[in-house]
């Protein structure tokens, strides 16, 4: 078969072709070590095989024991620990709005008519919501029961990110500090209470007792600054009614 040159074909020089050669080997020794990679890779694999697979298996049964726990264990565990506390739960609400309190509340922490009480579903269903909403229930069912250290003990034990519900519990707790005649650990929770969220109901609230108990502390012009809130940025809610009266009482204090 014939052979042709292109035009203005040159033939290669001598330093073009030993560039050509160290170039041929350069990428010839990239491809030998991703080769002798892969073989040290499968070597490991397949010694190792055994325990790789013991290592992905105890992945898989972690995942899907987690998920199995949660959907079969966890989820009927939660829905049963409701059921039994409806009873406590209706107690408690009728203690807030009824007459005989003390005896309300007692049958929503201890139970009655054969039902479970909040202390029955925190020790029956540990680690659920509900034993933790319960154990809201329980430190406030204590703190209108005026056991006031039961009550600290209770509320110190819930957590939750509910609007509402999370500053009361802080509050809550204040409010049995004050009970104890221990006022400066009832402002750092009413202060904390009123900075956890920014609602017209809990924050104006707690703003305001924050503001008496620092005026009783002696501190006026911490006062007067949780009272001047209140009067500026919650202008509707019930404290806003009555709160000029206590920012006359902190700015005469603090001028002195």
């Amino acid at each position: 078969m014939a052979t042709y040159n292109k035009r203005g074909y040159k033939p290669k020089t001598k330093v073009e072709k030993e560039h050509d050669i160290e170039e041929g080997s350069t990428t010839a020794e990239v491809f030998n070590t991703l080769d002798e990679t892969a073989s040290k890779t499968e070597l490991f694999v397949e010694k190792n095989q055994k325990y790789i697979l013991i290592v992905i298996g105890l992945i898989a049964a972690v995942v899907l024991g987690y998920l199995g726990y949660k959907e079969f264990i966890a989820k009927p565990k939660q829905l049963e620990a409701m059921n039994d506390m409806f009873q406590a739960q209706k107690y408690f609400d009728e203690a807030v709005n009824g007459v005989e309190k003390d005896s309300l509340y007692n049958l929503a922490l201890n139970g009655g008519e054969g039902k479970f009480g909040m202390l029955d579903i925190i020790e029956e269903y540990s680690g659920t919501p509900a034993a933790n909403l319960a154990t809201y229930y329980a430190g406030t069912a204590y703190l209108r029961l005026k056991d006031y250290k039961n009550a600290v003990e209770y509320l110190s034990d819930f957590s939750s990110d509910d609007e509402i519900l999370a500053p009361l519990a802080k509050g809550n707790i204040g409010d049995a500090f004050v009970q104890l005649n221990q006022p400066e650990d009832a402002l750092g929770y009413y202060e904390k209470a009123a900075e956890m969220r920014d609602n017209e109901y809990t924050t104006p609230m707690y703003l305001y007792k924050a503001g008496a108990i620092a005026l009783e502390l002696g501190d006026a012009d911490k006062a007067l600054s949780y009272f001047k809130r209140i009067k500026e940025d919650y202008a509707n809610s019930t404290e806003a009614a009555t709160v000029d009266v206590f920012i006359g009482k902190a700015q005469v204090l603090a001028d002195k």
